[in-house]
């Protein structure tokens, strides 16, 4: 077997691989008198079919298959000799493929790229301190009530926030329109879930009323027939409902795990929560910020086929958020939709990668099962939690692989100059949220970019 390997770009290889025709043909002569002894045909034995007409019949196929399997062995062969770290699965294309002729093909690869780490020393990284304090747990209890909270009828014009129950009919001129009509149906005013300037016409309703609302579908509304119309609804008002907020007594508490009804235990484990959302958005934040410094710090060329594979698993994901079901295709979503989101996840895995194996970073057992116990206070059988993960190895691997990201951090944070941010809870949650809607712009933002 002769082997040569061409660099086509940083992370492209070509290799070339001649493999000397007596050994394919020696192959297949081998695979064919296998063959021959089951072949049945009229006008021979079993057993007996001349080799001229079992080479005609059947050579073909059997050479095909010869050759696909030689090629993948040898590829293997080579790439192991050559030392390459491929990046997904190559392009193997036969360039010589006949009879009495060396067999020669291609195969076309991208391997992980090769790279010294930039520091991201002088990067200036925010850190947010903050407190859980009682009126934190007041607003929160505040809304695990609304949350909570039942309707009654009430005998007053609707507000925002109440619930009216109507009937409606739309119309498009004169004529009533399909899907624009119902009866009884409850909607609750200021929840967005009707046309623009629907429910706001509500406000001010009473049990009795019968208002005509007058609309107009936006431009990018699902039911082209209806986008960009003026429409008139004709609404009936039925009750006008306000909501009944559940008094902070035993029987609200024990609806939140604290079997007892003990207020002060409600109050602590409200608090516990919160501020273990907190500093999981510290956290998050300071990653984020992190990440993008290294990122820009180092450009690296990112193997498409890994992007692809990344793409392929947010498909998947998306498919589940949305109960498309264990069935559906996800080659339907088109790639552009997660493509920049996959390569940015790409690129910070290899960076991470990199990070982890040149601070020589690992992650014993221990921290493993106290890192699994952390996880595990958010469940109500917390023992039953850490039995399971500790006892499966794939979930053993991601707690791993989520401790080892941590450090990684950690080391990178060292190299930064950070500065503490004095934040209330609303605060860094708000910071947190708005920190991943700008990661999210800045993608789609590039990918307009490549585009153009």
């Amino acid at each position: 077997m002769q082997v040569s390997v061409d660099t086509t770009s940083q992370i492209e290889r070509r290799i070339t691989v001649q493999v000397p025709a007596a050994e394919i043909d020696e192959a297949v002569n081998a695979r064919l008198k296998d063959a021959a002894k089951n072949v049945r045909m009229d006008g021979f034995r079993k057993g007996k079919v001349p080799m001229s007409v079992i080479r005609q019949r059947y050579g073909h196929d059997v050479r095909n298959e010869v050759v696909g399997e030689v090629m993948r062995e040898r590829y293997v062969r080579a790439i192991s000799e050559n030392e390459l770290n491929p990046a997904g699965f190559p392009q193997i294309e036969a360039t010589v493929n006949e009879s009495g002729k060396d067999l020669e093909f291609v195969a076309t690869l991208e391997v992980y790229p090769e790279f010294e780490l930039s520091s991201i020393e002088g990067t200036e990284v925010e850190r947010p301190v903050v407190e859980v304090v009682e009126s934190d747990v007041d607003e929160m209890i505040e809304t695990l009530r609304k949350q909570n909270a039942g309707w009654e009828e009430v005998e007053r014009a609707a507000a925002d926030g109440d619930q009216v129950n109507i009937d409606f009919q739309g119309f498009l001129g004169d004529e009533p329109f399909e899907g624009g009509s119902a009866e009884g149906h409850d909607l609750v005013l200021g929840s967005g879930n009707f046309i623009p300037g629907f429910e706001e016409q509500l406000v001010g309703a009473a049990a009795g009323d019968e208002k005509e609302i007058k609309v107009t579908f936006p431009e990018d509304y699902q039911a082209e027939h209806l986008a960009g119309q003026e429409a008139t609804f004709k609404v009936k008002v039925h009750a006008v409902k306000g909501q009944a907020l559940p008094e902070v007594d035993a029987e609200f508490v024990k609806k939140f795990g604290v079997d007892d009804g003990d207020l002060d235990k409600f109050r602590a484990e409200v608090k516990k929560n919160m501020t273990r959302e907190a500093e999981q958005a510290v956290d998050n934040r300071i990653k984020g910020q992190v990440l993008e410094a290294l990122k820009k710090a180092n450009e690296i060329p990112v193997p498409q086929a890994l992007v692809q594979q990344e793409t392929d698993g947010l498909k998947r994901q998306a498919a589940q958020q949305f109960g498309l079901g264990e069935d559906f295709d996800v080659s339907q979503l088109p790639n552009e939709l997660f493509w920049e989101q996959a390569q940015s996840r790409v690129q910070v895995g290899l960076l991470l990668a990199e990070v982890i194996k040149s601070k020589e970073l690992d992650a014993s057992d221990d921290e493993i099962k106290a890192k699994v116990e952390e996880l595990a206070e958010q469940y109500q059988e917390p023992a039953q939690v850490v039995e399971y993960y500790m006892g499966n190895e794939q979930m053993k691997t991601q707690v791993k692989s989520a401790i080892l990201e941590e450090k990684a951090v950690d080391a990178l944070l060292e190299q930064a100059s950070v500065k503490d941010v004095e934040m209330s809870y609303q605060q860094v949650l708000a910071a947190a949220q708005q920190q991943e809607e700008a990661a999210e712009e800045s993608e789609e933002e590039s990918q307009e970019e490549s585009k153009a």
